[in-house]
């Protein structure tokens, strides 16, 4: 779920000089579209910018990585702070381009959305794979999991070759640098058939290097979701999107500029140009713009006549400032009003609606809409919680999360009627662990007295684990596996486990085309709101004395909400990939034999 920003200028430097009174007309866009993305990703940031032309001898990449989530600021911080120290000639772009970091025509910006335990300045994009010659040089940065890292790692080693790190990034950039360098390797044998001057020969190279080539060579082997944007050293760069079309990327062009980004509002705020300007970059495709500005499409692979796009870019990890999202969201919100008006015995007049800040706010706004049109009256709407810390715990270290989830949220008091008087109805994007609830929302809810809680969340039961994004990799992390997983057993079908536990076992060494998610079979003896009705037990607190429903909302109402990103796979079981079955049927053996890894 990371956020990638790519920023091409297609003039030179003292043409935005002249035009918009400074040559970092590029820089200041690509802060742009990194802060506007923030919400992708708060554990770190990296920029790298890239000079055309530059003689030998001198530097032509630059790259600052920072972490945490203050990434952003340091590193333009940083690189203000290199330009002041040429104050007076700073703004003369003939001298930028030779003298001042940062002073080029490409620039590469990555917000990183680590959620596999990894940390570290060493796993911040973007990456930089540095050789004697630019056409060998990669700078690489993308949003992005892949599945199948063992067989990556099998065909690197089989090549001869040697990584470093098992880690999906690692294992990318040196598969396509591999193949990077063989496409180099080609194109010198056969120019050297027609040319002897090696300089002339390099020059053919770089005009003539095919990109798609060594992507497709590379892309072939990988499975997951992603979208990946590079630069060479010699001034190509391009941006390439998984067949499945899981990952999000979105570009704009007009004849001064070549903007990249995960989201298509984003784009539409930095450049202040309409939505249908602005293009999402097709499954299985690349865009290609060469050192000479001129942009080419290209098939990397056939798309999957079966799309899935990832339905929680929807939900909630995108800015609801798209039309297309806020409008999804608000649908999400509104196909809930009548399991809610039952929760609540359609008793409107003690009722009072609520959200939990701030993702959830615009799913809110339909809920209220929806139970008007049901009523015809107004719902009572207060606003009961309030935010206190930016921080989503779900994603937090494990040793933190609980402590993190307890002081996230604070309560308005007396926002409803105290002694047991209201119901009071609170709605949420998703409920994935229930670590906030149990440790913070339901005990603060429950200060003012409530009839009764209801929580509704806005995307269906989180089931299995997201192999393509929010990569939790554990069954027990998820609190509607642990309720499927206590209904068998306190229903006498203990069995049940038993024996998905012996299927997946029995395919662990499939390949993974072979594999089947026998880890449905988990949920299939019991109704969603079965369900609903046991995590709400299990997650509520022994302090919290008014009964407590949750209300989910169902497969059916988010594909009715979300009708072109139809990948649901977290709560359906339904990977798009065969990685995701291997990766589940593995993550189900680790919960049965007591693995905690």
């Amino acid at each position: 779920m990371c956020g990638i920003a790519m920023v091409r200028l297609l003039k030179p430097l003292d043409y935005y000089q002249e035009k918009y009174g400074t040559w970092q007309y590029g820089l200041q866009k690509m802060y742009l579209l990194m802060e506007k993305q923030h919400n992708r990703g708060q554990e770190g940031a990296g920029l790298a910018t890239l000079k055309l032309n530059m003689p030998p001898g001198e530097e032509y990449i630059w790259r600052d990585r920072k972490e945490g989530k203050n990434a952003i600021q340091e590193i333009f911080a940083s690189v203000n702070e290199k330009l002041e120290t040429y104050k007076g000639v700073a703004e003369d772009a003939e001298f930028a381009k030779t003298n001042l970091p940062f002073a080029g025509e490409l620039y590469l910006g990555h917000l990183r959305y680590s959620t596999t335990g990894r940390s570290g300045i060493a796993n911040v994009h973007p990456f930089l794979r540095r050789h004697n010659w630019k056409a060998r040089t990669m700078v690489l940065a993308g949003n992005f999991n892949l599945t199948n890292v063992d067989e990556l790692f099998e065909i690197l080693t089989n090549q001869g070759q040697h990584p470093r790190d098992k880690a999906d990034t690692f294992l990318m950039l040196e598969s396509l640098g591999n193949k990077l360098d063989n496409e180099v390797q080609a194109e010198y044998e056969k120019i050297r058939q027609r040319y002897t001057n090696d300089v002339r020969i390099t020059q053919k190279i770089e005009d003539q290097l095919d990109i798609s080539s060594f992507i497709r060579k590379s892309e072939k082997y990988w499975d997951g979701g992603y979208v990946i944007t590079g630069m060479l050293g010699h001034g190509d760069a391009f941006v390439f999107r998984d067949p499945k079309g899981i990952r999000t990327g979105f570009y704009y062009i007009d004849d001064e500029i070549v903007v990249v980004a995960s989201e298509r509002a984003v784009i539409q705020t930095v450049m202040g140009v309409n939505e249908e300007k602005i293009f999402e970059l097709e499954a299985g495709k690349s865009m290609i713009i060469k050192k000479n500005g001129n942009i080419q499409y290209e098939t990397i692979r056939v798309a999957s006549p079966e799309q899935k796009p990832c339905s929680f870019e929807r939900i909630y990890f995108s800015r609801g400032s798209d039309l297309a999202i806020y409008q999804e969201r608000k649908k999400l919100g509104a196909t809930l009003a009548k399991p809610i008006m039952e929760a609540i015995d359609n008793d409107l007049d003690n009722s009072v609606f609520s959200y939990i800040p701030n993702t959830a706010e615009v799913a809110f706004y339909g809920m209220t809409q929806g139970i008007r049109q049901i009523t015809g009256r107004d719902p009572h709407i207060e606003k009961v919680l309030i935010k206190d810390i930016k921080l989503r715990t779900f994603i937090s270290q494990n040793k933190e999360r609980n402590d993190l989830a307890a002081h996230v949220y604070d309560v308005t008091w007396n926002s409803i009627r105290r002694g047991e008087k209201d119901n009071l109805v609170v709605i949420d994007d998703s409920i994935v662990r229930g670590t906030t609830l149990k440790q913070s929302i339901l005990k603060i809810l429950n200060r003012l007295e409530p009839k009764k809680i209801i929580i509704v969340s806005s995307s269906p039961q989180v089931r299995y684990p997201d192999y393509y994004g929010i990569d939790m990799a554990k069954m027990s992390e998820f609190c509607a596996f642990r309720a499927a997983i206590a209904l068998l057993k306190e229903t006498g079908r203990q069995n049940v486990i038993d024996e998905v536990y012996r299927k997946s076992k029995g395919q662990e060494n499939f390949h993974k085309e072979m594999i089947v998610n026998y880890v449905t079979e988990i949920y299939k003896p019991f109704s969603q709101q079965e369900i609903s009705d046991k995590i709400a037990k299990m997650l509520t607190p022994e302090e919290v004395n008014c009964p407590v429903q949750l209300v989910y909302q169902t497969i059916e109402g988010l594909h009715d909400a979300c009708p072109n990103h139809s990948g649901d796979w977290y709560f359906s079981g339904n990977y798009p990939t065969p990685g995701g079955n291997r990766l589940v049927n593995k993550a189900f053996i680790n919960y049965y034999e007591g693995k905690e890894v």
